[in-house]
């Protein structure tokens, strides 16, 4: 990819996940809607001067903004029954890098299963490991797809490192897929002797629905297949520089 368009792929990025319109990006730095458009389509011959008002613009110092480290991570967020451990996998052979379980590597450094985790130490230590075993996958600085749990949302320390070292990606369900998801899986715990359980995770959804939109990417695994969502996955990784 060539330095323009890499440039432009990362402009683009750093507006979407900042919530700004081009409009609203350009009029932030000081030019026409026009150029800033030219800019993120990596045909602009920008000077250096233009440049820094757009780095400022996005929250960004100019040394940073051509620093050529983009994410490399990708991070699944989503209640249980998403799509995450379906779609990750997939994601990652697609993209030619690893896929991980951050669950997973919580349980390894605890040597507990998560229910003892919690029974044991509480929340409070499981957020500490979270947050531990995202910093250290991130430090590797290697592609690879994580799927996050569920509530990393709610740790705000580990929520801060996957946005500000990950392409985020939410995927978005409806509450019935998500609990006949779970369900087709053969935990019925969510269900079980629980007469308000969809309803308790209708209220969930909406609590954190907030913070998943946080995430730069929104994928609704609902109105398409598992292939489907991979595609375009993929393709929206690729505006963003993912060579």
């Amino acid at each position: 990819m060539s330095l323009l368009g890499e440039l432009a792929g990362k402009v683009r990025g750093l507006r979407e996940r900042r919530g700004l319109t081009a409009r609203e990006a350009a009029g932030r730095a000081g030019i026409s809607l026009r150029f800033y458009r030219s800019l993120e389509s990596g045909k602009a011959n920008i000077s250096i001067e233009r440049l820094a008002s757009v780095a400022e613009a996005l929250g960004i110092s100019l040394s940073d903004l051509f620093r050529r480290d983009a994410a490399r991570a990708v991070a699944l967020l989503g209640l249980r029954g998403a799509g995450k451990s379906t779609i990750g996998p997939k994601l990652a052979r697609a993209l030619g890098c690893s896929f991980v379980e951050l669950d997973e590597l919580i349980e390894e450094a605890a040597n507990l299963s998560l229910a003892e985790i919690f029974n044991i130490h509480g929340e409070p230590y499981y957020r500490k490991l979270e947050s531990e075993c995202l910093r250290r996958i991130l430090s590797r600085r290697e592609p690879c797809v994580v799927a996050l749990p569920g509530g990393v949302v709610r740790n705000e320390q580990a929520f801060g490192e996957a946005r500000q070292g990950c392409v985020t990606v939410w995927l978005k369900a409806r509450p019935e897929d998500h609990m006949r998801r779970v369900y087709l899986q053969g935990d019925r715990r969510p269900m079980a002797n629980r007469a308000n359980a969809m309803e308790e995770l209708k209220n969930i959804l909406r609590d954190r629905e907030p913070l998943y939109q946080q995430a730069e990417l929104t994928i609704d695994t609902s109105a398409q297949s598992v292939a489907g969502s991979v595609r375009r996955i993929q393709s929206e990784l690729g505006r963003r520089g993912w060579g």
